[in-house]
């Protein structure tokens, strides 16, 4: 063997692992994203009444800001693996910034977790809008898909939240369907003169037009129920 030819295999099949991974991770975000458009819901129930505070808010595991927040995140995650919320806090803040890689490895570490039970359906409400507003509805229904039949077993936020990700999938009919559920539940704000910036302060301002778009295709024509 000359010299260094062992050194260079070793290194050509440390790449073409590396490669292999690569090409595994997206093939896998790929099939993700086909089985989320193609993903079956179950069909909107008729009313949606449960409010579901403890799951539709930002994960703060500790308070702060800045990058004094960041390196606290990051020391707490570090020393401890099982620090769930705090390694979820830290993924929302990367996804925001654009650190899109980092975040999602933060989310799914956060998921996978053994002890992720009791904040894991807030993490999964939180990664689906992250995912949403990185440009990836797909995976954002997937995330979301997964609370349809949790607990509460009617969430509230449910039916304008599928509304918006279902339209922007293109699967239109669905989306005004799951409108209408929430038009059925409350008629007096979801209905024809609905505020959305009031209903809906969190939403950024293309989500709420797209919303508005499912409002006036449901106006448009309304679906019978059931």
């Amino acid at each position: 063997m000359r010299t260094g030819e062992g050194t260079t295999s070793r290194e050509l099949s440390a790449v073409n692992a590396h490669r292999y991974a690569l090409a595994a991770m997206l093939a896998w975000v790929g099939m993700a994203a086909v089985d989320a458009h193609a993903q079956a819901l179950p069909a909107p129930k008729e009313f949606y009444f449960d409010q579901d505070r403890s799951s539709t808010r930002p994960v703060a595991a500790i308070a702060g800001t800045g990058e004094a927040l960041v390196d606290r995140l990051a020391s707490t995650v570090q020393r401890d693996p099982n620090a769930v919320e705090a390694r979820a806090q830290l993924a929302a803040i990367a996804m925001a910034g654009g650190r899109r890689a980092l975040g999602e490895e933060l989310y799914q570490t956060a998921l996978h977790a053994p002890n992720a039970g009791a904040p894991r359906r807030q993490i999964e409400w939180n990664y689906g809008w992250d995912l949403l507003r990185a440009g990836d509805p797909a995976r954002a229904l997937a995330q979301w898909s997964g609370l349809v039949n949790g607990r509460p077993a009617a969430p509230d936020w449910l039916p304008p939240t599928l509304a918006l990700v279902l339209w922007r999938l293109d699967r239109k009919d669905e989306a005004v369907k799951w409108y209408a559920a929430a038009v059925r539940t409350w008629p007096d704000q979801w209905g024809a003169g609905a505020d959305f910036a009031k209903l809906l302060p969190a939403w950024r301002d293309d989500e709420r037009t797209t919303l508005a778009e499912v409002q006036a295709a449901w106006q448009a024509k309304p679906p019978a129920w059931p």
